[in-house]
């Protein structure tokens, strides 16, 4: 009996994986897709730290504002998302065709760089009812264009609420790889934890924690949705942080459904970004390094990155 229990749980929690964690994943609309944009934030980064770097310096207690520095230099995006959902919204069929092709051109170019995304993919909308039938050809239309999968390729599955969304991506993507003959469990995912029922579904499981069981190892990571998640939530707009209660509970019971599987965590994104006066800029990033390091002392070692200057 014993023999069986501790073979199920070393098959279903294999403590972690061989690769590293990114310490952020990016967000572009795809429709701004371009082999630049590495480079692009990397400077925009090392520009907006030059300004400020008296400010970031006092924050600077661990001494390394250096090597954040030697990093934006040589190695600005870490893990990059073409966002085909919020970021990018419905632009016809005729548009989001022409940007899917070009985002797999992209991704493919990237990939192969000499300093290359460790991972890289998009976002599409979603496996809702509405949103499947776009969500499928402009994946099958990225792959295309990446003339297959892209080394470090991850899917983010966004308004994950039911283990039904999970079996369905299963199967689609188990299709695909027939279809276009992909090797076998090379299309990967993630989940984006948006909605209360993804943490607590009406069964009173957690809907998430079931689903990392199912997902055969093509589930790499679990990505909080900060503003949809708190919305969800009842919470109004002005509340709504990476470091409300209800983000805190959310974040916590993903922490502790992915521990041991090899599934990464994700923190969310900020709304507040360095635009503006230098003083609300230096503001920004104040309030940016005090989330980060809120994130680090509770287990949360990659967060979203969404403006040039929030690293």
């Amino acid at each position: 009996m014993l023999t069986t229990a501790d073979a199920e749980l070393a098959t279903a929690y294999p403590e972690s994986r061989d690769e590293p964690q990114p310490i952020h994943t990016v967000y572009v609309s795809a429709a701004l897709a371009d082999v630049e944009l590495p480079g692009q934030w990397g400077a925009s980064a090392l520009a907006l730290t030059a300004r400020h770097e008296p400010s970031l310096a006092a924050l600077d207690t661990q001494g390394v504002l250096p090597r954040v520095k030697e990093r934006l230099a040589a190695d600005p995006i870490q893990d990059l998302r073409l966002d085909f959902e919020d970021g990018y919204g419905w632009r016809g069929d005729t548009t989001e065709d022409a940007d899917a092709r070009r985002a797999g051109r992209t991704l493919r170019a990237l990939s192969m760089a000499t300093n290359p995304p460790a991972v890289l993919g998009i976002r599409f909308k979603g496996l809702t009812s509405l949103h499947l039938r776009r969500s499928v050809r402009t994946l099958e239309l990225v792959l295309d264009g990446a003339s297959g999968v892209p080394r470090g390729f991850v899917t983010t599955i966004p308004k994950f609420r039911t283990v039904t969304q999970v079996e369905a991506a299963l199967r689609l993507f188990d299709e695909l790889e027939r279809v276009h003959g992909l090797p076998s469990g090379s299309l990967r995912f993630e989940l984006q934890i948006e909605s209360p029922q993804a943490v607590l579904g009406a069964d009173g499981a957690v809907t998430l924690a079931k689903a990392i069981h199912l997902t055969q190892g093509r589930l790499t990571a679990l990505h909080y949705g900060t503003y949809d998640y708190s919305a969800a939530c009842g919470i109004a707009a002005e509340q709504q942080s990476l470091e409300h209660p209800v983000a805190d509970h959310a974040k916590a019971v993903m922490l502790a459904a992915a521990a041991q599987t090899g599934v990464w965590v994700c923190d969310g994104s900020t709304q507040v970004n360095p635009e503006g006066s230098p003083e609300q800029q230096a503001a920004a990033l104040t309030r940016h390094h005090r989330l980060v390091t809120r994130a680090l002392e509770r287990g949360y070692w990659q967060g979203w990155d969404m403006h040039r200057g929030i690293w």
